[in-house]
């Protein structure tokens, strides 16, 4: 028997087997000198490019804003400011000042007897 039947399927070559073959990206480069990667239609090409450019652009901005708005307080920042305000706004509605010269109530600290 012969070592190829009639029947036998053929393997694919692989690119680059022929010499005479071009890889389909260089055929689509020769075709068209702008080419982007995205078809072999220059128009297609260029409409896919700008289409692939602009989703990934706004992607990028909306995603990018999403994640620095909801990152944590760093510093704890404004934490600090709404607690002053809350402190502001307790001792102004008792009728205190807002700042005193003693840190710690005197009344409170255990002090030396004067001698």
């Amino acid at each position: 028997r012969s070592a190829g039947s009639p029947g036998a399927l053929a393997l694919p070559r692989p690119l680059g087997a022929d010499p005479h073959e071009e890889e389909p990206m260089m055929v689509a480069q020769k075709k068209n000198p702008d080419y982007h990667g995205f078809s072999a239609d220059p128009a297609a090409d260029v409409l896919n490019m700008r289409g692939a450019f602009l989703a990934g652009v706004s992607i990028a901005i909306v995603l990018g804003s999403i994640f620095l708005h909801y990152l944590p307080d760093y510093g704890l920042k404004q934490w600090a400011r709404r607690e002053a305000e809350i402190r502001v706004w307790e001792r102004e509605s008792q009728g205190q000042p807002l700042l005193t010269s003693n840190y710690y109530d005197p009344a409170r600290l255990p002090l030396p007897p004067p001698e």
